[in-house]
């Protein structure tokens, strides 16, 4: 049975899904684990799961022979890998890096630079609902305290509508919020 196999299975029977696995020539094993996916359930993994899972698959490592040096288990972090259909299903409306894996060329019609591959934005689906596309604006986010003219223009919108297989690595942006991570929609209460 292959390495990812054996792990992916270990961490479902756990109640966890498997989000990455890494192997370094050092013998180092990466695993990264996350709660699987429930529309309005928002569970995150703590230090207590990670210990769980890492005795777990070093007791099934053992069994299967997997030679490795040293195990770490983690949690997806801020910067989250987005995977598949279902990860961009769950983190539509939040702000993404997505890389492409060839650069825009003419397809942009000369809104963006045609060599360019890497857009932050908002997550969504395609309006078609047969791909996914990122929202972004060009226009640099506003001091905090500077007062913002109302007679300013909105500055223009741009939309990159891509397909799963055109991605190389798409990942939630590593956007630090000492209150929390804001969902989409939600409002800050009190305010």
């Amino acid at each position: 049975m292959a390495l990812q196999d054996i792990v992916a299975q270990t961490v479902a029977g756990l109640g966890y899904e498997l989000v990455e696995l890494e192997r370094s020539a050092g013998g180092t094993l990466r695993v990264t684990i996350d709660f699987p996916w429930e529309r309005g359930s928002e569970k995150i993994v703590n230090v207590e799961d990670c210990e769980r899972v890492t005795r777990q698959l070093q007791y099934t490592l053992e069994v299967e022979e997997v030679d490795y040096k040293r195990l770490e288990v983690s949690s997806p972090g801020i910067d989250r890998p987005l995977r598949g259909e279902q990860d961009f299903e769950r983190f539509a409306g939040e702000v993404v890096d997505v890389t492409l894996k060839a650069p825009m060329g003419a397809a942009a019609a000369g809104q963006v630079a045609a060599n360019r591959r890497k857009f932050r934005g908002t997550l969504a689906q395609s309006p078609d609902g047969k791909g996914w596309q990122v929202a972004w604006s060009d226009e640099p986010a506003p001091v905090p305290g500077k007062k913002v003219s109302k007679k300013k223009e909105v500055p223009p919108l741009h939309v990159l509508g891509f397909t799963l297989d055109e991605i190389k690595e798409a990942r939630l942006a590593p956007i630090v919020d000492f209150k929390g991570r804001k969902r989409a929609g939600v409002q800050e209460q009190g305010k």
